[in-house]
């Protein structure tokens, strides 16, 4: 039998399973999926927004990839550091893939960004998400002025929840906490801010679109910035989605506001140059930019502040290192050919990964797909060698137990789900989440 670890429960550990099983080269496969947290799924369960319930389903799908009786949940399984190297771990498989994402974010390397009130937008999203590193009470809404930098689907799904009501949220999952920081929220402007312009954009129209149809925010994008790009005066070059975007901003810079409660501004060109404040956040200095002849952007030395008393930046992903395994600090991935782990330039026997630590934050989920493929591909075509180099004949579970791990298995899980929906039935909702790791190991392990 040809055991494998697969380190991550999202979208690129789950089809890495998948792909392991399904094929027919090597038939007897039996896969552990193990995870840091009690919780299977990633980002599925902890990023995307909970008003987004079509994404979300796809909890459904990978659900039934890991019901197979060839793969194993093992979630509260911490690879890393002292307690679980990767050394340690590929001795009790023949194979590890490590599919652990891209778990930080980038930085804006500007002065004050570290100042109170400005932070992550990875953080908000996992204070609504209910990820349990993450205090329950971590963002009361005081500031009447939000600043969201950048224009990706994140910064969108940012920007859309501070300016929701709390209400339209309270057939969610999210947890009452969450709830009544939303109600009480002081927030009435959220800017939204990209320092390029909106053909260059990388949030999708139907995520844009979204933003139109809240029932108490008006959508407010000046016709002046949208003028400076290029593309708005001629379109029809743009790929059909930026196409799109130009002509729902178009929209929205030609009708007038509806007096709303609160106001969402979408704005370009506008290059973050510091985060102001002297013990706290009090706005943001910007400076005007302009396209550039290759298709960038320029400084202009025009100088533009936003009162703000919260700042979240949302510029992108990027990979951590994880302790014992190689990493390039430039790209911020391991180090692979083809999912091959690289020690020294050359491929190291059973050591591989997918996902967004193998080739970098792009894509969307399904981007995943393809390439957990690729890496199960050379997996299984280096499993002869593989079988020979060590023999698994004991269960890897007690071998992490052994260790000091504690794992949840697959029925902890159903414990945890029926607690959340329980935790839902008391509070006349539905599901809700456990927001801290004491209430999720608790409910893992129900007694009685």
């Amino acid at each position: 039998m040809l055991r494998v670890a697969v380190v991550g429960s999202g979208p690129s550990g789950v089809y890495t399973a998948e792909a392991l099983t399904r094929q027919e080269s090597v038939p007897d496969v039996c896969v552990d999926v193990l995870d840091r947290l009690p919780c299977p799924y990633g980002l599925v369960r902890y990023g995307v927004a909970p008003d987004h319930e079509k994404i979300k389903s796809l909890q459904g799908t990978l659900r039934r990839v890991l019901e197979d009786p060839r793969i194993r949940f093992l979630g509260n399984v911490t690879v890393g550091g002292p307690g679980l190297p990767p050394a340690a771990l590929l001795e009790l498989y023949h194979a590890v893939v490590y599919c652990v994402g891209a778990a930080t974010d980038r930085r804006l390397g500007v002065p004050g960004e570290d100042l109170p009130g400005s932070c992550a937008a990875t953080h908000f999203v996992s204070w609504y998400s209910a990820h349990p590193d993450e205090a329950p009470d971590g963002f009361p809404l005081h500031a009447r002025s939000a600043v969201v930098i950048g224009v990706g689907n994140v910064a969108v799904d940012v920007a859309r929840i501070l300016a929701r009501g709390a209400e339209e949220l309270r057939r969610t999952d999210v947890p009452e906490g969450v709830l009544r920081a939303l109600a009480d929220s002081r927030v009435t402007d959220v800017h939204m801010v990209g320092r390029r312009g909106p053909s260059q954009a990388k949030f999708t129209t139907k995520e844009l679109r979204e933003l139109g149809d809240l029932p108490d925010a008006d959508v407010l994008v000046r016709p002046e910035e949208l003028e400076l790009d290029p593309a708005y005066t001629d379109p029809q070059g743009l790929v059909p989605v930026a196409r799109r975007n130009v002509e729902v901003l178009r929209g929205w810079a030609s009708r007038p506001a509806a007096g709303r409660r609160r106001r969402i501004h979408l704005r370009f060109f506008l290059r973050p140059v510091a985060v102001l404040g002297k013990d706290a956040v009090t706005g943001m200095r910007f400076e005007r930019t302009a396209p550039d002849e290759g298709g960038g952007v320029r400084g202009t030395g025009v100088v533009e502040d936003i009162d703000a008393g919260l700042v979240l930046r949302s510029v992108g992903y990027r990979g951590v290192p994880l302790e014992g395994l190689p990493f390039d600090d430039r790209l911020g991935i391991v180090p692979n050919e083809e999912g091959r782990v690289l020690r020294g330039g050359a491929p190291s026997p059973g050591e591989y990964v997918a996902g967004w630590i193998k080739r970098g934050p792009t894509g969307v989920i399904g981007t995943n797909r393809p390439c957990a493929k690729q890496t199960a591909a050379a997996l299984v075509a280096d499993a002869r060698e593989l079988l020979t180099r060590r023999s698994t004949a004991a269960d890897p579970l007690e071998g992490l137990r052994a260790l000091g791990q504690d794992p949840v298995e697959w029925t902890g899980w159903e414990a945890i789900e029926a607690a959340e929906a329980a935790l839902g039935r008391s509070q006349d909702r539905t599901t809700v989440k456990i927001p801290d790791w004491a209430g999720l190991l608790a409910a893992s392990r129900p007694t009685g």
